[in-house]
């Protein structure tokens, strides 16, 4: 854009609104230029001279804004940058990052660790739900406070009304109506405390942010997952979620006549199946001790005289990995062959889980101090239980349905 220097220039420009116009768009964009490339270098400088304040976009999925863990997002550049200044806290005169402490204040990480930015709280429970069999499949939900009440309908009955008491009648004109109104109750949950430990050399602390994040994000995750689904499968409730095998609403399918021990029949399956809540059949899953496979692989019926393989006919390709078209996964959670409980068809979006999503981390060189290594330690609250406390005696008929369904003992 030619710069005006003469009082001739002036004039042609003031006579001509078109070459105006154009003048003064060319000084806007000019100036747009300029001030978006201050930005961009100030940005830049920035990120150069404080690359942990640099802002980086936050994660999807079960990112939650609004907990605790939130006002650290941004502070730290990785997850391995975060557990390096944790383990730094945790040495003998080591000073405490201030970052740290911007939540919890000062002298409080000591006591209760240090919350994990949200945005790595995420990453971590992205490693657990890869290894999880429950919590993908549950109704998650977060917990405000460290206790949530949930209404719920109460339905045990279908015989003569539905909801738990709402009744329609066919009326004729002028007729009265009847009046009904369903029976409510209350799901609570109460947050618990999941906890534990592991190790490394203070080496790896020292030397490498990378190393410690793959390590200890592999071991803490993994962690997670196979305790929390080990409560929500087989938990006995008060210090510990509730689980599936103590539920109320849980049916357990008797054995066959002459059935023998530790053993499964094709007619188990059927049964099993026909006593699932019919609206779940489309989201029920098969959850099984591995130790049960031997007796689904030799499954079979009578047919005449002979029998026929139901689950496996040959044995030329991998095992089939569903049953009645629905998955089926194997967890040593579950208990061993021929205990109740060692297969389960269940509906888990019928479980509850409540989030209290705060996970603390801390170190400490102590408890190893002449291994030279460091204890690490996560604190994770939660809660877990069956959203229904009953089984539910359909419309006709005296077998009650579930969306949680076992096999009982066989002994």
């Amino acid at each position: 854009m030619a710069e005006i220097t003469t009082e001739a220039q002036l004039d042609e420009l003031l006579n001509s609104p078109e070459a105006l116009t154009d003048h003064v768009s060319g000084i806007a964009r000019e100036t747009m230029k300029e001030t978006l490339g201050d930005v961009v270098r100030e940005q830049v400088a920035s990120a150069i001279a404080a690359p942990d304040k640099a802002k980086r976009p936050t994660l999807g999925g079960t990112h939650n804004p609004e907990a605790e863990g939130a006002d650290l997002d941004g502070n730290f550049k990785t997850l391995g940058h975060f557990f390096k200044a944790v383990g730094s806290a945790g040495t003998i005169g080591g000073s405490v990052d201030q970052r740290l402490i911007k939540v919890l204040g000062e002298g409080q990480g000591d006591q209760g660790g240090f919350l994990v930015p949200e945005e790595f709280r995420t990453s971590l429970l992205s490693l657990a739900l890869e290894q999880a069999v429950v919590r993908p499949r549950a109704f998650v939900m977060p917990m405000g406070s460290n206790k949530v009440t949930i209404p719920a309908i109460r339905d045990t009955s279908h015989a003569s009304n539905v909801f738990g008491g709402v009744s329609a009648y066919w009326t004729p004109e002028s007729g009265s109506l009847t009046a009904s109104e369903p029976t409510f109750a209350q799901v609570a949950l109460e947050a618990k405390k999941l906890t534990g430990y592991t190790t490394s050399s203070n080496e790896l602390l020292a030397d490498s942010a990378i190393a410690l994040e793959t390590l200890l994000s592999r071991l803490f995750g993994e962690a997670i997952a196979y305790f929390e689904d080990d409560a929500f499968i087989a938990g006995v409730g008060g210090g510990q979620p509730q689980g599936i095998l103590s539920a109320d609403a849980l049916i357990s399918v008797a054995k066959e006549t002459g059935q023998a021990a530790t053993s499964i029949v094709a007619e188990n399956i059927d049964k099993m199946w026909s006593r699932l809540l019919t609206s779940s059949q489309n989201r029920a899953i098969w959850i099984a001790h591995p130790d049960t496979f031997p007796q689904l692989a030799s499954l079979s019926r009578t047919v005449g005289t002979g029998g026929s393989a139901v689950w496996i006919q040959n044995m030329t390709g991998g095992p089939p990995t569903s049953i009645f078209g629905r998955p089926l996964i194997f967890s040593e959670k579950c208990e061993t062959l021929g205990t109740v409980g060692d297969i389960y068809l269940v509906d888990l979006s019928y479980y509850l889980i409540g989030d209290r999503q705060q996970v603390t981390m801390a170190a400490s060189p102590h408890v190893r101090f002449t291994n030279d290594e460091m204890v690490w330690r996560f604190v994770e609250r939660l809660d877990g239980r069956p959203w229904v406390d009953s089984a539910l005696t359909p419309r006709n008929g005296s077998n009650t349905v579930s969306p949680f369904v076992a096999l009982a003992t066989r002994s």
